[in-house]
């Protein structure tokens, strides 16, 4: 967004009045399986903060949600396999996404034309396209939209992007980010009936029809096209955004590399090993993901190195703990930081639905780091490096690539209606 824009959106935002006069905030959690489960606990516990309505399509995920919201000592929860019940509910305020990633965008849009806000996991989105529509929704409903990324609020990241803007490393050249860890082999099964509990029509909104398979189902959907992105958009989502805000960029203009299963022989259709350089203006970032590795780089699985002209800084969680190292121009470790530290993130979003605030990460940003796994993924797909236009957020001169831009979706009540005009 432009900057007059921008502050356009955000003076409209602060005018809006707090959600209710109780300053009560209620939320509803569409998706509790693994990952929306392990949000319950930091909604509850938030003060204000009414746990309302558990989402889910799967029957014993949503079993499993209630037992924790039992051992929490929470009021009732309602429950729903339709999040059009929680849009309908008029004392709802905001909505949690913790779905599958081909839910994350129509959720989304949906919550926000229903007067909701949400905060959404990453990535932002299933495809570059629908990130855009997203945050057309968002701007044009006036809506707060805070992405998962959690390290827009950890305190640790916070100092370590403060001390990159303070030149501490120097004039600021590159930057590095990994994936490196050990996942599992998933196997091969043959697609199956659809287990008793389950609603599948639910599950796949407006995704196109497959049969159900259990290696498409319970998180191992994030290895196949139809509903996830691989582990760029799973875990390299977070590194992306580290590294592009460290280097203080947004949108990459080259995306050079090559990605591909170089080690599990099993049903996953999306790249076990990649290897990416991003191209800006005056920087760049290189990606490296290996998800059959058993060892760490810069001592950790998972990390963002920011390379200067007096130093680097390298930021990641070297123990249990995320933290910090500085090193100076020699290579010698000069200062660092590693102890425990709570997470902000979805207080942040609980504050700025009160306040009315862009919140740490807002969609917009969201959209950016997740349009890089996006991108990365298009190269692995074609097998062709690209040269991205910001202005149209598409692939210049490659057609085949622009396909990938967005998606096909059958007829369903969820399928994003295509209102931007970018």
């Amino acid at each position: 967004m432009r900057r007059r824009e921008f502050l356009g959106v955000a003076l409209a935002a602060a005018r809006r009045p707090a959600v209710a006069a109780s300053d009560q905030v209620n939320v509803g959690i569409v998706g509790v399986g693994g990952r929306g489960r392990s949000l319950i606990r930091p909604f509850a516990v938030a003060p204000g903060v009414n746990v309302r309505y558990f989402c889910d399509a799967d029957q014993s995920s949503l079993e499993k949600a209630h037992a924790i919201a039992e051992k929490l000592s929470l009021p009732p929860v309602k429950d729903a396999t339709d999040m059009r019940r929680l849009l309908d509910d008029k004392e709802l305020d905001a909505v949690v996404v913790a779905t599958p990633d081909h839910w994350h965008a129509p959720a989304t849009i949906l919550s926000c034309d229903a007067g909701k806000d949400v905060y959404v996991e990453k990535p932002a989105s299933h495809n570059i396209r629908e990130g855009r529509l997203m945050i057309d929704a968002a701007r044009r409903n006036q809506r707060i939209v805070q992405v998962g990324t959690q390290a827009r609020s950890r305190p640790s990241t916070l100092e370590a992007i403060e001390l990159v803007r303070s030149g501490r490393i120097g004039r600021v050249l590159m930057g590095k980010a990994w994936n490196v860890q050990l996942r599992e082999n998933i196997g091969r099964k043959p697609d199956s009936p659809v287990p008793p509990g389950v609603d599948y029509d639910a599950w796949l909104g407006p995704a196109p029809w497959i049969p159900f398979n259990e290696n498409r189902f319970h998180y191992k959907w994030h290895w196949h096209w139809h509903f996830g992105t691989g582990d760029a958009g799973n875990d390299g989502v977070h590194q992306f955004d580290i590294g592009r805000w460290a280097l203080g960029e947004s949108y990459p203009r080259r995306v050079s590399g090559s990605a591909r299963k170089i080690f599990f022989d099993d049903d996953q259709q999306t790249p076990d090993t990649m290897n990416m350089t991003f191209d800006y203006e005056t920087t760049s970032m290189i990606w490296e993901m290996r998800i059959w590795n058993p060892y760490q780089m810069e001592g950790c699985e998972n990390g963002v190195a920011v390379y200067g002209t007096d130093g680097m800084i390298h930021i990641g969680p070297f123990t249990e703990n995320w933290g910090y190292k500085v090193f100076d121009r020699s290579g010698k470790l000069v200062e660092q930081r590693d102890r425990p530290e709570p997470d902000p993130h979805p207080q942040n979003f609980v504050d700025c639905v009160r306040s009315r605030r862009f919140p740490n990460a807002d969609i917009m940003e969201g959209h950016l780091s997740s349009l890089h796994a996006h991108l990365a993924n298009i190269v692995a797909r074609t097998g062709r490096n690209l040269s991205f236009d910001p202005g149209s957020e598409t692939v210049i001169n490659d057609p085949e690539a622009n396909l990938y831009v967005s998606r096909t979706y059958r007829t369903h009540w969820g399928t994003p209606k295509m209102l931007s005009g970018c």
